[in-house]
């Protein structure tokens, strides 16, 4: 779903500012010859690959599904009525020169009629499924945010950003990726809530130095 990495965007922006701010702020150079380059931060933070996540996540995966077989289901609606439309203007044109004037004027209203119907319809379809589409991200987004801030706590960390191409993250140690932890422990909680078992949920990956 093309919009499905946007909401991980957008929370995820201020933290990249904050990170760029305490990497070149938060230390003061002392000697201008031989400046520092680098500087331990007080401060613990992972990131994760936002593709990989929603690629490999079961609840996206199945969501999308489902979406896929709801668009399907809908268009054979629509076409079916579309069809319906279409031979009653094939009857309409194959008969119209038995057909008195008023006659021909009465059902040529009535298949306008109708065909404004359809457009009604085939609108109506397009809105339900982007409904249902907007909730999927919007569940997707408070899914995943709120296991990533429940893991950071556990782990230590107080900030995660995400790194992948397209963001605005140059570099990152690999030590900091915490992908295979959310997408493990995401998948574990989904697991979970579909058997209507509970375990602890405190990941099962190392702490992220």
């Amino acid at each position: 779903m093309k919009n499905l990495s946007l909401a991980l965007n957008i929370v995820l922006l201020v933290a990249v500012g904050v990170l760029y701010y305490l990497h070149f702020e938060g230390k003061k150079q002392t000697d201008q010859d031989e400046p520092e380059v680098t500087q331990t931060l007080e401060y613990t933070i992972g990131y994760i690959n936002a593709d990989s996540v929603l690629k490999n996540y079961d609840f996206f995966k199945e969501m999308q599904e489902k979406l896929q077989k709801k668009g399907e289901k809908l268009e054979v609606e629509y076409q079916n009525r579309a069809q319906g439309l279409q031979k009653e203007v094939n009857d309409y044109q194959r008969n119209v020169n038995n057909l008195t004037i008023g006659q021909a004027k009465a059902l040529e209203e009535n298949l306008m009629k109708k065909q404004q119907n359809l457009r009604l319809y085939q609108e109506s379809l397009a809105q339900e499924l982007m409904k249902e589409e907007s909730k999927v991200n919007r569940e997707l987004y408070e899914k995943v945010t709120a296991f990533i801030e429940e893991y950071s706590n556990k782990n230590g960390l107080e900030m995660v950003v995400k790194y992948n191409q397209g963001s605005d993250v140059l570099y990152a140690n690999n030590g900091m990726d915490i992908t295979q932890a959310v997408i493990s422990g995401l998948n574990k909680q989904y697991k979970e809530g579909k058997t209507g078992t509970t375990t602890d949920t405190k990941a099962d990956t190392a702490k992220v130095e």
